[in-house]
């Protein structure tokens, strides 16, 4: 029964979407398949809006599934905890990302990107008053617009 657990658990987890941490190969799928990109720069282990943002809107179920059809994901983390850090590899592919759409260094900031790299919007902070739900209607009306 146990074993069984495991494979139902890891079919369900290979259709849903991960967060990627390469923009170039997130630039190249969204082409491939017409998607447009969410990048989240987040500070995980030292900032609390960012904490809150993951936890409550972009890896809810419902956030999630919508961008199984609809989204390429990139999430661009900065810790701080030496226990946390990453590869020098990662850091260069992050900091070359910030550098292109985060100069400010705001944290956490979520950038909506077309396939070809276009900003279409960006959300600085944890909007006041985002709900998942809300935050889907909001990026759906911009995926409509561009139609």
């Amino acid at each position: 029964m146990k074993f069984l657990s495991i494979v139902l658990t890891l079919f369900f987890l290979e259709g849903s979407p991960q967060w990627g941490s390469d923009f170039g190969k997130a630039k190249s799928e969204a082409v491939q398949n017409k998607k447009c990109i969410v990048i989240n720069f987040s500070g995980s282990d030292w900032c609390g809006p960012c904490i809150k943002l993951k936890r409550d809107i972009l890896d809810s179920p419902e956030f999630l599934d919508y961008a199984t059809q609809n989204l390429v994901l990139v999430r661009a983390d900065f810790p701080r905890l030496k226990k946390n850090q990453l590869d020098k590899k990662q850091i260069a592919l992050n900091e070359a990302l910030a550098d292109k759409y985060n100069q400010e260094g705001k944290f956490p900031l979520t950038v909506l990107v077309s396939p070809e790299g276009k900003i279409l919007k960006e959300w600085d902070g944890y909007p006041a008053g985002i709900t998942t739900e809300s935050f889907l209607q909001e990026i759906q009306t911009i995926l409509n617009a561009r139609k």
